[in-house]
């Protein structure tokens, strides 16, 4: 398919492949603010309550009322790609298969927040991971939105076909 030259390997059996699809990682310099066991697996409600609860964790006041973290939040890269969501850094190294995330997403009022709920891959237990930036992190949320899309594409959409079949 490179070269446009034909031959041997038939044509019929061979598809192009995006180059942006295959292998491709999406990097997010983002701060993880820690985890909290939630009740169920998705909801904005959920994730909200959770953001909220790791917000509240680990805060001091001060005189003028604004919530400061009282230790810095770790400084992390997240990685999203097919393969799922890796968060790196000094203090900490996650890896969090897409298949064991059931929900994301940034705070709907402040998307400098974003969490995301994974399932325990063994237990009927649910965990919210919440993440902080500088700036907005709506483009994480799309990375993880596009990397579903291919899970699905790829594993799902072959393996649970969803088109009727008929017999005659």
């Amino acid at each position: 398919m490179r070269t446009g030259a034909t031959g041997i390997f038939p044509a019929y059996y061979a598809a192009r492949v995006p180059k942006e699809i295959v292998g491709w990682t999406d990097q997010f310099l983002v701060r993880f603010l820690g985890s909290v066991q939630v009740p169920i697996h998705t909801g904005n409600d959920v994730l909200c309550a959770a953001m909220q609860k790791v917000r509240n964790q680990d805060t001091r006041f001060e005189s003028d009322t604004t919530a400061l973290p009282s230790r810095p939040p770790s400084s992390c890269v997240l990685e999203v790609s097919m393969k799922g969501v890796k968060l790196s850094g000094d203090q900490c190294y996650h890896f969090f298969q897409l298949k064991n995330i059931s929900f994301c997403g940034c705070h709907p009022k402040h998307s400098r927040y974003f969490g995301f709920i994974t399932k325990h891959p063994d237990l009927q237990r649910f965990a919210c991971h919440v993440l902080m930036s500088e700036t907005t992190l709506h483009p994480l949320a799309e990375s993880v939105g596009r990397a579903f899309q291919q899970y699905y594409k790829e594993h799902v959409g072959y393996s649970c076909p969803t088109e009727d079949i008929f017999i005659e």
